[in-house]
């Protein structure tokens, strides 16, 4: 997997996060905050590899991540590449995974190339496959989060879902 690490942009001490209209600056960024973004081939054994590297990427930076909402988040990653390999593969060869954490919540991308939006399915009892969006949703919502499908300036799609860092209320 192609890791392109943290992204630049302004930092703590830097004098780049002083507004310009001399108001008070913003808060400290938090220790773990951050954006991270790696690409892996649209292939099977991305999907456990995608999982490893946002499973040590969040301990590395120490992201106060409880045990039932790191596996929730590890389980939509796993969701979310698989799809981008089974569904997006033919016109999209590489994927993109994208973490963001903030203070009080973690995101968590997949980005392709292919221009099909998926929806969740509604639960069809009778499937064996076809049900990881609804599986994906349901992750979030129960962890206070959401989830969603945003299009990407290259006509592709990038599937998300975002849940707090503190247990929802």
């Amino acid at each position: 997997m192609d890791d392109d690490g943290r992204e630049s942009g302004p930092r703590p001490g830097d004098g780049a996060n002083v507004p310009a209209g001399g108001g008070p600056p913003p808060p400290p960024q938090l220790p773990y905050e951050g954006v991270w973004r790696f690409t892996a081939p649209a292939v099977d054994a991305s999907v456990p590899q995608a999982r490893r590297a946002v499973r040590d990427l969040l301990q590395r930076q120490g992201v106060p991540v409880g045990e039932d909402l790191l596996q929730g988040l590890l389980l939509i990653v796993s969701e979310l590449v698989t799809n981008a390999v089974r569904h997006a593969a033919v016109l999209s060869p590489v994927l993109a995974v994208e973490v963001a954490v903030g203070a009080d919540r973690v995101r968590v991308a997949v980005e392709d190339r292919h221009p099909y939006r998926p929806t969740a399915l509604e639960a069809d009892h009778a499937r064996t496959s076809g049900r990881g969006l609804l599986l994906v949703r349901e992750i979030a919502r129960e962890a206070g989060g959401l989830c969603d499908v945003r299009r990407t300036a290259d006509g592709g799609k990038a599937v998300w879902a975002v849940l707090p860092l503190k247990p929802a209320r």
